[in-house]
């Protein structure tokens, strides 16, 4: 599976694109905000039908514009390929359509073409709370689970209707626990998929966040990945039930899967307070190659793999690292931003594989000479 050609019309600042690429390794080279990034939010788009960076579509419509569109070619073998192709109007919904046919559902698109992106962005997940990581452990199940996604949106649609009700009992100073147990019973069914699916996919991910971790880390540092849920404990029936009394004081669900949580330590410590730069940005690469390993054996074909400003994350040998290793045959299509196209041909030339480099300025993309076939 690689991503040939992407079309782009007034995409952020993109007023028009329309490339090729190589099927292994390609980059885009441009001074900060020129648009790079925006590039590989519109292949991202193609897998997951959002922005990896802006949560609202119609943000990322281009300044003054009644619209944005992404068209990609996927070629899934060598005898087919797919459209995917993804418009958004203002005050309008969404249109994503696989081969001009439009999903009624966006849940049933994701997984199809499963892609992993290593971001600055992703320091989120060591810095920022709980939410961004069950994010993470469910952004990776779901490109391989789809009952795993319906069970999420069900359980988020239940636990939205639940907080509501112990809102309307606290305003209305009165309580029915009939009726709360209505939505009792629509957490607990989702949820008690949700949890084990997790916590199977954690004991599964493990070994290769170790593999990882101890490559790029050059083995000085020993990582750990715990989870966190409070239904380690006791059952989803016994938790509600304990936390009932709070629930009615704080007028919401504090017991539940949506408060689980990962527990990143290093040499037995939490990395967020005793990590070094060097030692989060590490982590955080090994997560996401893992991730990207992870999702590759249980699809049994490769994800495209997208490395977004990874001289901010990495020192240059282990860019040079990281690089080799991508561009071997265990990892498929890849896309890279840097600011320096010398520094990044210089690091390409060692790489025997396909490359292309694009030049990219004021969201205007153009392909440089430089072309390794």
């Amino acid at each position: 599976m690689y991503l040939k050609t992407l079309h782009i019309h007034d995409f952020k600042n993109c007023e028009t694109a329309s490339v090729a690429f190589s099927p292994k390794v390609n980059c885009f080279i441009g001074d900060n905000a020129a648009g790079k990034t925006n590039l590989l939010d519109a292949i991202y788009y193609l897998s997951f039908c959002r922005s990896y960076f802006n949560s609202v579509d119609t943000q990322n419509i281009r300044h003054d514009q009644e619209y944005f569109s992404i068209l990609g070619e996927i070629e899934v073998n060598e005898e087919k390929s797919d459209l995917i192709h993804c418009v958004q109007k203002r005050n309008q919904k969404k249109s994503f359509k696989l081969n001009k046919k439009e999903y009624q559902r966006l849940a049933d698109h994701i997984g199809k073409y499963p892609l992993v992106m290593i971001s600055p962005y992703d320091r989120d997940l060591i810095n920022e709370g709980s939410e961004v990581r069950r994010r993470f452990i469910d952004s990776v199940i779901s490109q391989f689970d789809p009952l795993y996604l319906d069970n999420l949106i069900n359980y988020n649609k239940a636990l939205a209707q639940r907080n509501s009700l112990l809102k309307s009992f606290g305003e209305k100073n009165y309580f029915d626990l009939s009726l709360l147990e209505v939505w009792n019973q629509q957490l607990i069914e989702p949820g008690n998929q949700i949890f084990p699916a997790r916590k199977k996919f954690i004991a599964e991910y493990l070994p290769l966040f170790n593999q990882y971790f101890e490559m790029v880390s050059g083995g000085k540092d020993a990582g750990t990945i715990i989870y966190d849920s409070q239904l380690n404990e006791k059952s989803f029936e016994e938790l509600l039930a304990t936390t009932l009394d709070r629930d009615k004081a704080l007028r919401f669900t504090t017991g539940g899967i949506h408060k689980d949580d990962l527990i990143f330590n290093i040499q037995g410590h939490p990395i967020k307070k005793f990590g070094s730069q060097g030692q989060q940005k590490s982590f955080i690469v090994a997560l996401r190659l893992a991730q990207y390993m992870y999702i590759r054996e249980l699809k049994g074909y490769k994800p495209l793999i997208l490395l977004d400003d990874i001289f901010d994350k990495l020192d240059d040998k282990r860019v040079e690292q990281l690089i080799q290793l991508v561009a071997e045959n265990t990892f498929g299509q890849v896309f890279i931003t840097d600011t320096q196209q010398e520094r990044i041909e210089h690091l390409l030339t060692k790489i025997s594989n396909s490359y292309r480099i694009f030049l990219i300025k004021n969201g205007a993309v153009t392909e440089t000479p430089n072309l390794k076939s």
